[in-house]
């Protein structure tokens, strides 16, 4: 028999609550699931990306392919934690014009200022993504 620690059973006892309290407030929410709300979100068109994201506003500026693969960067620095954010930055950057290589690149290089555990999830992450969008132009 294992025992727990107290940390562990204070966890325990706090996910719990935090499920008893989301689903006295919302029943519905007991089988919300993130992927597929995610799901929803249509992908950006190229051309609105540009007005909003790229040269729209600053003729000069960065266009909205490396604008997004800043974001994502940015995303991997935080640890890869935002799960949905960092999918949908690598499906609107590969909308945007972005190559496998290059969003591969962009998370790569993060490993050195946001650390391997980051790296390895944000690369998971963005493959599960790559992987989709294969399946969706066949």
């Amino acid at each position: 028999m294992t025992t727990k620690t107290p940390f562990e059973l204070m966890m325990e006892q706090s996910q719990k609550f935090a499920q008893d309290m989301v689903t006295s407030m919302n029943p519905a929410l007991s089988n919300f699931d993130p992927k597929a709300f995610e799901a929803m979100w249509p992908t950006m068109p190229k051309d609105a990306m540009e007005m909003w994201f790229g040269k729209g506003f600053s003729k000069e500026g960065l266009d909205a392919k490396t604008r997004l693969l800043l974001t994502l960067s940015g995303l991997v620095m935080q640890g890869a934690q935002a799960e949905t954010p960092l999918r949908m930055t690598v499906r609107h950057a590969m909308e945007a014009g972005a190559t496998k290589e290059e969003i591969v690149d962009t998370i790569t290089h993060m490993s050195m200022f946001a650390g391997i555990p980051a790296m390895n999830r944000a690369l998971e992450l963005a493959r599960a993504v790559m992987a989709d969008k294969k399946d969706d132009e066949t």
